[in-house]
Order: C-alpha cells, then structure tokens, then sequence
C-alpha cells in the first residue's frame, strides 16, 4: 500500500483526500504557497512543503518542485486533486518517471481526451455517439463556413481545447460567423495556446448529464449520473444525483455509453463522461474529464463509494473490486456552488 501521499493541490479538495488517505492509514504531504502557509488544508495534513510565492505559477503549478518535493519528504505517490495539473500528461508522466506513484489516469488516456476533436473521434470508434458536427484539420475561414451550413444553424463554434465556455459562440445566422469564429479562435489562443475550433449544431433547451465512471485500465463501471444543466456562463450551479426526471432506459443506456468510453481507451481510476441531452432525451457525447470532479461528493453520497479511496487502490495496483451490480442509487444529493459576480463590473 501507499505509505506516504504528496497532495499537489490546496483548498476543498486537499482536505478531501487527506480524510480518505488518513482513513486508509496513508500519511500525507501538503504543498502551499506563501499566502497558505495556515491554510486549513496544510493543517490537515501530517507534514507540509512550502513552495513559496504567492501565485500558483509559484507553487502550485511548478511540476518539478512537487516532484522533488515528493522525493526529499519520502513521498511514495503523488494525488493532483482537481485543477492546477490534475489534467496535465506531462506532469503524471514525470511522475511516474520519478518513480513515484500517479493517483490519476494514465498520461496516454489524459491525451487521448485532452483535444475535443480527437476525443470525439475515437468516441465515435467505439460506438458512442456524438453531436452532428465538423471534427476536421482545416480550419479557414470557407471550410468551417461551409461546415456550418452543411451542419444547420444555429450552430456551436467550439474550441477543440477549451473548457468552462471558453472559445465557445453560438452563431445564429452565416452573416455572424465570421465575426463569432474571429472571437472564438482570438479567446481560444489567449486561454489554451490552441485556436483551432470544431463546428456542432446547436442543442436547444438541452439538458447537461455527466456519468461518473471508474476503471483499472481492464474493466470499468459507472456510478450513475449527475444533472448539471443548471448553469451560469457556462459553469456548472447546480449539481444533483440522480438527475430527476430520468427515464431509467435512458440512464442505462448513458451508462453502457460511458463504459465504452472509458474502455476505448484503458482507462483507470475515476473520471467522467459528460453528455447532452435534447428534448427527445437523444444524448450525445461531449468529453471526457480525466480527474476527479468537483462534484464527486453528490455520487459517493448516493452510491456509499468513496471515490478517493478507490484511486488509492487502483494506483496502487489493486484490481476493481467493485462491479456494476455492487452500484446502488440511494437517495438523492444535491451540490450547489458559490457563484460571485461584481455588478459594477458588469457581472
């Protein structure tokens, strides 16, 4: 078993593993920057490493630091939390390379989603099905005009690396497009260094379903769903397990999808699937996060698994032992998220 944890993240989420490692027996090891340094989440932990700086570029997101950080304290594994390099392959690789334990999926399944256009792709391989859309390498200004006219409008630009709305337009009319594409691409290169876009047609009145799923690189289950289509700007509000209103042939059939999913590419530890649904309750792919969501507590609540634990095990080798028939809905969770906006700064 994992003798001692190196936590790289801070806040919620550190607090969150070091009660499951302490659980488990694992001692553990916080990270914090200057500004931490009395953070309830370094309290929570048996040691502390200061990276110093007050930013997270001076602490938090300095991969090599964690990593020889690990090494100097006697760490054996590495958990990222949510966040921060979580979702980074490059820092679970060198992890592993450092001869330590990653907590986290294989660097080659974080890549393998980390794009939206190639994640789409392999989906689309082994059987999942996606939203109709333009996935392709060229990326003029007539090719993705054309794309959206053969797609329909209203129509989504998307940026293939984006996340929490960014480089996303809603475009209404083919006269728009080409001012929405310009500001898509513009917003997409400042927040991810990646401009390219993908072109899908526009749900209306959908609903946001993601499946928790969790695997050991040979088989995987699912833990059910969570409803978060309650949204502002397109981040999550609200989040509830299950989600209501739910036709349970419905539910089936997204958990067998996000099986396949996670299959398709030898995934283990947790992560999840996330779907559209239009209003005929069609659902449709939309990605992947490879991590630990946020919003896992509503699933542990409702299902009795706790999912830190079981990425402790699965890291250290130890095969699933839960099977889907072990997965049982109980009850109901809801999640809500602090949201704050400043109005005289426009919200």
């Amino acid at each position: 078993m994992i003798q001692k944890l190196l936590i790289a993240n801070r806040g919620e989420i550190a607090c969150r593993i070091a009660r499951s490692a302490r659980e488990m027996g694992i001692a553990t090891l916080a990270i914090a920057s200057e500004a931490d340094e009395e953070a309830l989440h370094v309290q929570s932990c048996d040691e502390a490493v200061y990276l110093g700086g007050h930013s997270p570029a001076e602490s938090y997101l300095r991969s090599d630091a964690i990593i020889a950080a690990a090494q100097e304290r006697g760490a054996d594994a590495i958990h990222p939390g949510y966040g921060f390099l979580s979702e980074d392959p490059d820092f679970a690789q060198a992890v592993q390379e450092a001869g330590l334990i990653w907590v986290g999926p294989p660097a080659a399944a974080i890549r393998a989603m980390g794009l939206k256009d190639a994640a789409k792709a392999l989906m689309q391989k082994a059987g999942v099905q996606v939203v109709p859309g333009y996935h392709g390498e060229t990326q003029s200004l007539e090719r993705l005009q054309q794309a959206a006219a053969e797609i329909g409008y209203p129509v989504l630009i998307k940026a293939v690396a984006g996340g929490g709305g960014k480089g996303m337009r809603r475009v209404d009319r083919p006269e728009e497009f080409a001012a929405h594409l310009a500001s898509a691409q513009s917003e997409a290169q400042g927040a991810f260094g990646n401009a390219r876009v993908l072109i899908e047609k526009f749900i209306a009145n959908p609903r946001h379903i993601e499946i928790q799923v969790f695997g050991d690189g040979q088989k995987a289950v699912h833990l059910y769903e969570r409803d978060c289509s309650l949204q502002r700007r397109h981040q999550k509000v609200i989040e509830e397990a299950p989600a209501p209103h739910m036709p349970s042939a419905v539910r089936d059939a997204m958990g067998r999808a996000a099986v396949r999913a996670a299959q398709a590419i030898g995934y283990a530890s947790a992560g999840t699937v996330e779907f559209i649904v239009d209003g005929a309750r069609n659902f449709y792919f939309l990605e992947m996060n490879t991590r630990l969501q946020v919003e896992h507590p509503v699933t542990e609540l409702i299902t009795g698994i706790d999912l830190v634990e079981q990425m402790l095990r699965v890291a250290n080798n130890e095969p699933l032992s839960i099977t889907q028939a072990d997965v049982k809905l109980n009850g109901w969770a809801i999640e809500n998220r602090l949201y704050a906006e400043d109005p005289y700064r426009g919200f």
